[in-house]
């Protein structure tokens, strides 16, 4: 059972967690099939893309609008179409529109009122400044792959932030939907970990590669979380 008056500082993930990453990108994505005549589920799209982008995140550094610009052309080698350079540098800008979750700006003013508030992401700087803006608050800390120049599940991105924050472990608490980005690393790291299950309505795990991991708390909302952490 977590003690809410042990933390000082809340980590969250961002895309998948507080901004609804898979409506986004099923949003950017289904024109461009439509347009090539691709007829595939948004389900196996979106299992498609977090296999494709995950492989990249393994390898050499890149940027993370180039990441999801390179996806789009490897969808189009698995699925049979050519999407123009112009498609593909637009897909990877696509992330600045990707919607905040309807929960997440109330909820963080709520955790804003008792904790430090801190973002470790898998993304470029300017997107999540675009990101930030639609979530409707200032982050005390901001941990970006770019900062970091590799992506979760990277152990150096959780230790980048603990030189940051300059606080014990035990006074983190690391908030994510990701079990194979977030709460397995955090896991191997002794930090207490919160799994919002946003997923919890639909099967399998859509844009996130399948993990098995242990959080201290599970919720399915935002929102639930600061019910849960009395905020």
């Amino acid at each position: 059972m977590l003690n809410p008056a042990q933390f000082q500082v809340l980590t969250f993930d961002c895309y998948g967690t507080l901004i609804d990453w898979e409506t986004g990108l099923w949003a950017a994505l289904e024109p461009i099939f439509a347009r090539y005549g691709v007829d595939i589920e948004q389900e196996a799209a979106l299992q498609l893309y977090g296999e494709l982008e995950s492989a990249l995140e393994a390898g050499p550094y890149l940027a993370y609008k180039t990441v999801v610009a390179t996806v789009l052309a490897q969808l189009g080698q698995r699925l049979g179409f050519t999407p123009t350079a112009e498609e593909c540098h637009e897909f990877g800008l696509s992330v600045k529109q990707w919607p905040a979750f309807a929960d997440s700006p109330a909820a963080l003013q709520r955790l804003q009122q008792r904790y430090k508030l801190a973002i470790i992401s898998n993304v470029d700087d300017d997107l999540f400044a675009a990101s930030e803006q639609r979530l409707g608050l200032k982050f005390d800390w901001i941990i970006t792959a770019q900062q970091v120049q590799s992506y979760k599940p990277s152990l150096n991105n959780f230790q980048r932030a603990f030189e940051r924050l300059a606080l014990p472990q035990s006074a983190i608490l690391h908030v994510a939907q990701s079990l194979f980005h977030d709460i397995v690393p955090a896991n191997q790291l002794g930090l207490n970990t919160v799994w919002v299950n946003r997923r919890h309505s639909n099967p399998g795990f859509g844009a996130t590669p399948i993990a098995e991991a242990q959080p201290d708390l599970v919720v399915p909302s935002l929102a639930a979380l600061a019910d849960s952490l009395g905020c």
